[in-house]
């Protein structure tokens, strides 16, 4: 029997961290969806009018762009950690 536990598998630790991904991705549709239509949809019916669809598209864009400059802003954040902390122990 090798020394290895289950948690140090790569292949199972890469499937872990893909299947994380794809949770968060839903989370932040499903997020995105419930913004967006309380902002833009004033009344449901049979075809969305030219403000209604313009509307969702900005809110959405919107939402990806602040999406993105919060991920952008913690992976800056994380990596100024991992390099105080690796100058620590050199």
């Amino acid at each position: 029997m090798d020394n290895q536990g289950v948690t140090t598998d790569p292949q199972l630790q890469q499937f872990i961290e893909i299947e994380s991904q794809k949770q968060r991705f839903q989370q932040l549709v499903h997020q995105m969806t419930e913004v967006c239509w309380e902002k833009c949809m004033d009344k449901p019916g049979p075809k969305l009018d030219s403000r209604t669809e313009v509307c969702f598209v900005n809110c959405v864009e919107r939402f990806i762009d602040t999406s993105q400059f919060i991920l952008n802003r913690l992976e800056q954040t994380q990596r100024s950690k991992t390099s105080f902390t690796e100058s620590m122990t050199d």
